[in-house]
């Protein structure tokens, strides 16, 4: 991505799904969902499904990806984040999403809380980044702000990466992000230098997300799901994410 380039928004639905979940009565609805944030000017649509469907399931992510390809004519990208276990592998395989953003979660994990430990699992990485690359897919690799990760992650063959940004929201929280953030930025540096897209996601609001922009010019993509969804609580889906857009600097999208 060239500096100055617009920020890219990935809407996470996961905690729709959730909430779906919590009553045997099929709503809210993520495909219809899915609908109302593109119409709203989201870029994309990211879900995590896992192996034990607590929120996002399997089902979601094939009627995902028929709305994507043949209502939405392919006018958003579609990230499937996950864990590389077998069946994540072959359901990827069978979606061919545009993006895969590869997680080191456990199975009972509650969310993602750590980047890959490229150093020790790169020759594992290396080989299901190709299976995926195969695919037709972009793989992005979720990453701590450890510059000197960086080399390692590209030598995967992963075309992005995905700059955990938790421990930004947190230090941003208690007033301490400014010192924080120079870490991420050279993260950001470093991963760009390797040849690397830089995505980012966790935690992300509207609050810590200007700054997190402005710092990293480069920054193709955010993945973010809790918190508009919260904001969507308050104000609607269709503001929450023009609210994020203009957080990115961005105009509110012009249907």
């Amino acid at each position: 991505m060239a500096e100055g380039e617009a920020t890219r928004l990935s809407v996470n639905l996961n905690k729709v799904a959730l909430l779906r979940n919590q009553r045997d009565i099929g709503y809210p609805d993520v495909v219809e969902m899915a609908r109302i944030v593109v119409a709203a000017g989201a870029d994309g649509i990211t879900v995590h499904p896992r192996p034990d469907q607590r929120h996002v399931r399997t089902g979601d992510v094939l009627a995902l990806k028929r709305l994507i390809a043949e209502d939405l004519h392919h006018r958003v990208e579609f990230n499937v984040e996950g864990y590389p276990g077998d069946d994540f592998l072959e359901l990827i395989e069978e979606v061919r999403p545009d993006q895969v953003t590869l997680v080191p979660d456990a199975p009972d994990q509650a969310t993602s809380d750590h980047g890959w430990d490229v150093a020790v699992e790169k020759a594992r990485l290396r080989r299901i980044v190709e299976r995926l690359r195969a695919a037709g897919s972009r793989v992005s690799l979720f990453m701590d702000p450890e510059p000197g990760a960086m080399a390692g992650a590209a030598a995967t063959g992963a075309e992005r990466i995905e700059l955990y940004t938790g421990p930004y929201a947190f230090a941003f929280g208690a007033g301490e992000g400014e010192g924080l953030l120079e870490r991420y930025v050279r993260a950001a540096g470093a991963a760009d230098a390797a040849g690397l897209g830089i995505n980012a996601g966790h935690d992300l609001n509207l609050d810590n997300l200007p700054p997190f922009r402005r710092a990293i010019p480069k920054l193709a993509e955010v993945s973010i799901g809790h918190a508009i969804t919260a904001d969507a609580l308050k104000i609607g889906f269709p503001a929450a994410v023009e609210a994020y857009l203009r957080a990115l600097g961005r105009a509110p999208f012009a249907s």
